[in-house]
């Protein structure tokens, strides 16, 4: 039997530079990472890998003082970046259009050999097993895939921040034959084969969903996938350690499985359903488990419910918030925080009026999270400026909006002992009586995104423009309407405006376009302006990073 399983979210982001180290709370995985061994059950913690375009950029590496696991040492970006460029299917329509399709067919066969045709034969209506009767026909629909080259979706990826790769023209070379076409790059932890790798459930399964990936669709308008243009395997082959969870450990010695990175305001943004089944299974029916949801519970909650708790089967026990004061003053009405100057005093001196206005967006992610019919415990990340009355003041207006307790924490400055009182605040709240449901049922694509814009941000409603409209017609056509939903949004705010902080109200959520990660089972909006390739800030991360040559160190990172 498995044992006990919380998921650790918080109120949403900042604008602010450095996120990490002004306004935003630890990372709510730290919070469980230590504390649960001074109770003496059997613990875990899972949290996702930092990629370099988070870790070079803006938010640095994401693992409050861990440093150890940045710099790729394991590897789920630097495998899923090749895999992603040999699914890229640019080359087919070039060599459907200028070879002759007799010819493709027996290359086709020596590359496949005579085992291999028969799945593709029958995907094609092609009941016959002897390639050697085929009409001409029949070998020309087996010969060419018949691309749409204006319906390509599959993208190439970088795992470094590059606004300029937003779009780009490919083709232009003399050899390309005037296969010319606007394109884009996105970043890899945003791209499908890295979702794919934290949704998978074995390497059966991820081999299925790498094949069921669609790149584009024929000029029938049939979707054309991983499978058909027979690189499957291949990217199974290129993923096949990245699929083994990666084992840490905490300066405590508490295990910790880092595993997968996808984004959570454009991909799904949680760690791998293998480590949190793995990690279950080895802490026994009196252990623990704490799981990270990136970003706000408005975003990586919700994803992890509404996604990888159905995918997975898991259901948690119970939800762990995390806040701050400087973040609830930030939503507040704070002054902004630019980097390179002193924190402005309100942050750093007592305002409970700033800290009570910003309550609104933590009673909003309260109210989000028992939506799911799990009980929720706030984390209160103390700072050394925080005044007694403002810690306080959270707690309390916590427990009178629905928490089932709030506690102070100071795991930053004292370890897994000043996180204790959490730990038994969340093993109390896991034992209490819950019932968990998700948030919407799989029917129309409109419906599905309308739910989380409502429920969730507290849209009044949503506005699907015309490419977004005639997507979701496209996919329902083809059969990918009953996918769950991945909404691509900011993570500054509740709204698709990021500088509107607290809780927004009165606005429409714009859909700009929608996209199909079919492989690994959801369809993804794009709200707003909101791209899947990020820009550097005016002072990245990068800037103080450095090698010390003569002992190897690496300084800078955070």
């Amino acid at each position: 039997m498995p044992g006990w399983s919380a998921v650790g979210s918080k109120l949403t982001a900042s604008s602010a530079l450095p996120v990490r180290s002004f306004l935003l709370p630890q990372p709510p995985e730290w919070l469980g990472l230590q504390a649960p061994r001074h109770l003496r059950p059997a613990s875990f913690c899972i949290f996702s890998e930092a990629g370099f375009c988070a870790m070079l950029g803006l938010q640095a590496g994401a693992t409050a003082p861990g440093l150890a696991c940045h710099l790729h040492l394991l590897g789920s970006s630097s495998s899923s970046t090749p895999a992603s460029q040999v699914a890229g299917i640019t080359g087919i329509p070039f060599r459907a259009r200028d070879q002759n399709f007799c010819f493709t067919f027996i290359v086709l066969l020596f590359v496949l050999f005579y085992v291999f045709i028969f799945l593709p034969f029958q995907r094609l209506g092609i009941e016959k097993t002897d390639p050697t009767t085929l009409t001409d026909e029949e070998i020309n629909r087996f010969a060419r895939l018949d691309i749409d080259p204006e319906t390509i979706t599959w993208q190439r990826v970088l795992d470094t921040n590059d606004r300029f790769l937003r779009k780009i023209t490919i083709g232009q070379a003399p050899t390309e034959k005037g296969h010319t076409r606007t394109a884009q790059f996105d970043i890899s932890v945003a791209s499908e084969i890295m979702a794919v790798l934290a949704l998978t459930t074995s390497l059966e399964d991820m081999r299925e969903r790498l094949g069921k990936m669609v790149v584009a669709s024929s000029k029938k308008g049939e979707p054309v996938s991983a499978e058909d243009l027979g690189v499957s395997g291949a990217l199974t082959v290129l993923m096949k350690d990245a699929i083994k969870p990666n084992l840490m450990q905490t300066l405590e010695g508490t295990p910790v499985f880092v595993h997968a990175g996808p984004f959570a305001n454009i991909a799904h943004g949680n760690s791998s359903i293998l480590a949190d089944r793995i990690a279950l299974k080895l802490v026994g029916p009196e252990g623990f488990v704490v799981t990270e949801a990136g970003f706000g519970a408005d975003i990586g909650m919700e994803k992890f419910f509404n996604i990888k708790c159905r995918y997975s089967g898991l259901r948690p026990h119970v939800v762990v918030l995390v806040a701050t004061v400087r973040a609830l003053k930030m939503h507040g009405g704070g002054p902004t925080v630019t980097a390179g100057l002193p924190l402005p005093k309100a942050y750093i001196e007592e305002n409970l009026e700033l800290v009570e206005k910003g309550f609104s967006n933590l009673k909003k992610q309260i109210e989000n999270a028992r939506m799911f019919g799990i009980p929720v415990v706030v984390a209160v990340n103390a700072f050394k400026t925080d005044t007694e009355a403002e810690l306080d003041l959270i707690s309390r207006l916590s427990r009178e909006h629905g928490a089932f307790d709030a506690v102070k924490c100071t795991h930053w400055a004292e370890g897994g002992k000043g996180a204790l009182a959490l730990a038994q605040a969340v093993q109390r709240a896991a034992q209490a009586p819950s019932s968990f449901q998700l948030l919407y049922d799989l029917k129309v694509v409109e419906d599905k995104i309308r739910i989380i814009a409502q429920k969730i941000y507290g849209a009044d409603d949503i506005e699907l423009l015309p490419e977004a409209q005639h997507k979701a017609e496209v996919y329902t056509k083809q059969g990918f309407g009953n996918l769950p939903i991945c909404m691509a949004k900011t993570h500054l705010s509740l709204s698709h405006n990021p500088e509107q902080k607290g809780v927004p109200t009165g606005f429409i959520l714009p859909i700009r376009d929608i996209r199909a990660s079919v492989g690994a089972g959801f369809l993804y909006p794009l709200v707003g302006t909101m791209s899947t390739m990020p820009g550097l800030p005016t002072r990245p991360c990068f800037y103080d990073i450095d090698l010390d040559p003569e002992t190897e160190q690496v300084n800078g990172l955070f």
